[in-house]
């Protein structure tokens, strides 16, 4: 008797909206370590551990004995790319495994996934202009631009695909917009001030030649007015009874006092490494909270499926 095999079906393994949020999560939390990875880089004079790029040196893809820690430093930073990139790989093929539904949210993922090369690449730029400080100020914004895509990539995973409806009136959405753009507008600043300070990467890199003490005031200014925006909308929120939005500015208003305070003493202990470093996390830190208060004004409903109703019954005829 010829014995029938069964068929094999095609096994699928669809990707849970749990661990899509954690490897997204996962994304934020990596691009934010690389920033701070960065940093010690510069603060440690280690901007030109690997003089070249895309190679370490002219005849070597990996760093050499001879190029001492400043080296293995350097390269060390460049082999965390990759790690980073494996993530955001990892996020696109989970939406990928989801299915259908999930797929929308591609273009966010693959925003994250071609963004840490395109930040790689501005990274070799700096090496290759011997830590230009406007390029150095650059390749630190486009991680930040990468972070903002990978919180919204984050935040979108564990909404529904419906439409967007205001969660507050639209003068208070359009505050917490102008308080954004503050916010962003202080990171830039931030840039001109490290790169007139004395963290140049290495021995031999320029400075922007802005004056320390005046771009320090500028960027001072624009951090009480981003204080006093966030309080505004504290109090705005709490005015309105929308307390999601409320508890997210109470946070940004925290993180940007820590931030105002480690700024000060950074200042006026004359800029020691470790508290530049700290710094830098908490640039990324206010950036995060400021977008977590602009998602709080919205929130995204589940889209509604129509129902088709049910044609009544005709009665049976009556016997005569």
């Amino acid at each position: 008797m010829r014995r029938i095999c069964p068929v094999k079906r095609s096994v699928r393994f669809p990707a849970s909206t749990t661990l899509l949020r954690r490897l997204a999560l996962a994304s934020i939390i990596a691009n934010v370590a690389i920033v701070v990875t960065g940093g010690a880089v510069r603060l440690t004079a280690s901007g030109l551990g690997c003089p070249t790029w895309p190679r370490c040196t002219d005849a070597s893809y990996t760093t050499t004995s001879e190029m001492g820690v400043h080296g293995v430093i350097e390269f060390g930073n460049r082999l965390l790319t990759f790690a980073v990139g494996a993530i955001a790989l990892a996020v696109v093929v989970g939406l990928l495994l989801h299915g259908a539904r999930r797929r929308a949210l591609l273009p966010l993922a693959i925003g994250v996934l071609f963004g840490i090369p395109a930040q790689a690449v501005v990274g070799g730029i700096t090496v290759l202009t011997n830590l230009n400080p406007w390029v150095v100020g650059l390749h630190f914004l486009a991680s930040m631009a990468v972070i903002a895509v990978a919180y919204a990539l984050w935040r979108r995973i564990g909404e529904p695909d419906g439409p967007t409806a205001p969660t507050v009136p639209g003068p208070l959405r359009t505050l917490a917009l102008v308080t954004t753009v503050v916010s962003v507008a202080v990171l830039v600043v931030g840039t001109w001030v490290t790169g007139s300070g004395p963290h140049a990467g290495d021995q031999g890199a320029a400075r922007n030649g802005l004056d320390p003490q005046s771009i320090s005031q500028v960027h001072a200014d624009g951090v009480f007015l981003l204080i006093g925006l966030s309080v505004a909308l504290v109090f705005a929120f709490r005015a309105v009874g929308a307390r999601r939005a409320e508890r997210a500015a109470l946070v940004l208003v925290a993180v940007e006092l820590s931030q105002g305070l480690i700024g000060f003493v950074q200042y006026f202990t004359h800029l020691p490494a470790a508290m530049v470093a700290a710094h830098m996390l908490g640039s990324c830190l206010v950036l995060l909270a400021t977008l977590a208060v602009l998602w709080s004004t919205r929130e995204r409903r589940p889209t509604e499926v129509p129902t088709t109703p049910t044609p009544a019954k005709t009665p049976a005829p009556t016997p005569a």
